[in-house]
């Protein structure tokens, strides 16, 4: 091989390593964004110090475990219950939307270990905690899955669509948890 041959095959090189940097830039920092787990109110969806990844591209639906930060700079990572336009409301650990019963079938292991005489979700209605009888327009109800120590919209209220940063899709790391979400 020739000295302008080898000159040729490094620069090819460096242009493939520069071109799969920029994809690697991109992919991280607008598809798939890791994001760690603080606390533990979706325990045992997610566990304190998990690293999930989070993607922006598609539609929230209704149980979308979402990534979101309120006005005050905190970020949480909660499941969505309440979609725009929903009355909602929790009795005797059943949730009702729009009147009717819905299973939370992620909430069946917790159940499951749970022991006390204590409902696992305090009865609330959705006029009670916020006053309004219906979600509003791109407002989103979202609760921890470990509803006794959740921070959710039980406190803070309901959030507002461009407050959510993205879904979460998968916990990576550790690998023991590593799991689709």
């Amino acid at each position: 091989m020739t000295k302008k041959e080898r000159l040729d095959l490094f620069w090819l090189g460096v242009k493939y390593l520069v071109v799969a940097a920029a994809i690697a830039v991109v992919v991280r920092g607008f598809l798939l964004i890791p994001v760690p787990v603080v606390g533990n109110s979706m325990e045992n969806s997610l566990h304190q110090g998990d690293m999930v990844v989070m993607e922006r591209m598609t539609k929230i639906k209704r149980f979308d475990v979402v990534v979101f930060r309120l006005s005050s700079g905190t970020t949480y990572i909660k499941r969505v219950i309440g979609m725009p336009g929903d009355t909602l409301r929790y009795e005797d650990d059943q949730l009702y939307i729009n009147d009717k019963p819905v299973a939370e079938p992620f909430l069946k292991e917790l159940l499951a270990e749970d022991h006390s005489e204590n409902d696992f979700t305090n009865d609330f209605s959705l006029t009670e905690l916020t006053g309004e009888q219906k979600l509003g327009k791109n407002s989103y109800f979202v609760l921890g899955d470990n509803r006794r120590t959740s921070k959710d919209s039980r406190s803070f209220g309901a959030i507002q669509g461009e407050n959510i940063i993205g879904k979460a899709r998968f916990v990576y790391y550790p690998l023991k948890h590593w799991h689709l979400i």
